[in-house]
């Protein structure tokens, strides 16, 4: 692989052609893994590494990420993509043969012993208690170009890396901190401080000291896990190890799939999207039309223009504000999709009149007040789930039999200011559908539209019957993320 040898440090450089295709193969892998970037954020990010020192690292990764990462949820794919494409770019990996790996220095030591002569040659040749020390020294010295050879050395020698093994990099850093006893030596590293303190030290400075030490070993953690990277790159390439290690952006994220991190991300994600889509509500009811011609502003605006009509004047529209009823399905297979749903539609509660929650299984239920009057709303969908009356039969899903009932009991209330939105798969078990309540619904609600957390490619197979309600619906969109949520509630108003 070609290295780049960056230019004198010191002072504001002009990019060349190489470090000009570096830096668009990043902005590729950028884009490859969700990042938003603009050519402007590109031409951005080109001129702020005009003024920084391209070998230091951790400058020239914080001047990309100001120009380039625009919201804080996409700072960790950013740093993931810019660990995994750099991970052989810079002085400290100009060659990356494994047989020519930087020995450990033994700079200034004050006792030299045997670790320390040891450690004056080859890093291969030093014993396990050996490489110990050494790892003890660059901890309590806080000595970081110490701490990457050592762990450079325990990775070469206890991760037991394969050319071609297909496994990941959490197992490698398991059998490498595995054989380094890390608690063990936090402990020695304080009780040596007790040792040359004359007083014992407080319990305030011995948190202190704990902490410092602690942050010591997580950033010696982190050269270890920057190692096994280099090596996995080195093995098995950019582009392969990018899709290894690339995680989708939090509005990226399957409902139906995340994982319970990826929950918590997702509970974060939000609450700043509703904001911006209610207000992206409001500002299209206030401008998305113009009201009817108002005759007597028209002609007195006219008499500058010697009488001709030149300017027409309109009145301000006033919009209403739509009602809406939300009938989603909290079986278990989309009971995710349902409960983030349930988030969004709470959270912009104040666009509409009037919201009608229901939810179903086999059976259905109005649960309208379990979101009344709370601050929470947590709470209010842990109550949907535990109290409320959706199983009919045997608790699997039966679409027909629901929106049954939903006619029979809340049909009339169906208005031409009525929005209406069905959440669910549509799976129906080979049920009987009822379409024709979806029809009925239609022709007196103001739209109706069907949210589908499957994949469009899985619509209408096996038991999904999404295409019977979906004739009669003003849309039936794909929502399977934030992403997609945010464009169909676009189309709300």
């Amino acid at each position: 692989m070609t290295v780049v040898q960056p230019p004198d440090p010191t002072v504001p450089v002009e990019l060349g052609e190489p470090i000009l295709d570096l830096l668009t193969g990043f902005i590729i892998q950028l884009r490859s893994a969700g990042l938003p970037v603009s050519l402007t954020e590109n031409l951005d990010a080109m001129e702020a590494v005009k003024h920084v020192p391209l070998s230091d690292r951790d400058t020239f990764k914080y001047a990309l990420a100001s120009t380039l990462v625009k919201h804080h949820n996409h700072w960790k794919a950013f740093e993931t993509v810019f660990e995994v494409y750099f991970s052989l770019r810079g002085p400290e990996y100009d060659i990356v043969d494994e047989s020519d790996l930087p020995e450990l220095d033994d700079e200034e030591h004050d006792e030299p012993d045997s670790g320390d002569q040891a450690g004056a040659g080859a890093g291969d040749n030093l014993t396990p208690e050996e490489l110990q020390e050494m790892l003890y020294r660059a901890l309590m010295r806080g000595d970081q170009p110490m701490m990457r050879g050592v762990a450079r050395q325990a990775v070469k020698r206890y991760a037991g890396m394969e050319p071609g093994r297909p496994v990941g990099g959490t197992y490698y850093l398991y059998r490498t901190l595995r054989n380094l006893d890390l608690d063990g030596i936090l402990e020695r590293l304080l009780e040596q401080d007790q040792d040359t303190d004359d007083d014992p030290p407080s319990d305030f400075e011995e948190r202190l000291r704990r902490d410092e030490y602690q942050e010591r070993i997580d950033k010696f953690q982190k050269e270890i896990e920057a190692e096994i990277r280099r090596r996995l790159v080195a093995d098995r390439g950019i582009e392969a190890m990018a899709k290894t290690l690339r995680k989708p952006l939090p509005e990226d994220v399957d409902f139906m799939h995340a994982s319970r991190e990826e929950m918590a991300s997702l509970r974060k994600a939000i609450y700043p999207l509703t904001r911006k889509l209610a207000s992206r509500l409001s500002r299209k009811r206030r401008h998305g039309r113009k009201g009817p011609l108002d005759f007597r502003s028209t002609v007195r605006h006219s008499l500058s223009y010697g009488g001709v009509p030149v300017e027409p004047k309109f009145r301000n529209p006033r919009p209403h504000k739509p009602e809406i009823f939300v009938i989603a399905d909290i079986s278990g297979s989309v009971a995710a999709f349902a409960r983030f749903t349930l988030h969004l539609v709470y959270a912009i509660s104040g666009q509409f009149s009037k919201v009608r929650s229901f939810v179903f299984i086999d059976g259905l239920d109005e649960v309208t007040t379990y979101f009344e009057g709370v601050e929470d709303i947590n709470e209010a969908v842990h109550r949907v789930n535990s109290e409320a009356d959706v199983v009919w039969v045997d608790g699997h899903s039966d679409y027909g039999h629901a929106l049954g009932v939903f006619w029979e009991k809340y049909g009339n209330e169906i208005g031409p200011r009525t929005s209406i939105m069905i959440l669910g798969d549509a799976r129906n078990n080979y049920h009987a559908s009822e379409s024709w309540i979806i029809k009925e619904m239609a022709d007196k609600a103001r739209n109706i539209h069907w949210l589908n957390p499957e994949p469009r490619s899985y619509w209408d197979t096996g038991d999904s019957i999404v295409g019977d309600y979906a004739q009669h619906c003003d849309g039936a969109y794909e929502v399977r993320n934030l992403r997609q949520l945010e464009a169909f509630v676009d189309k709300l108003v």
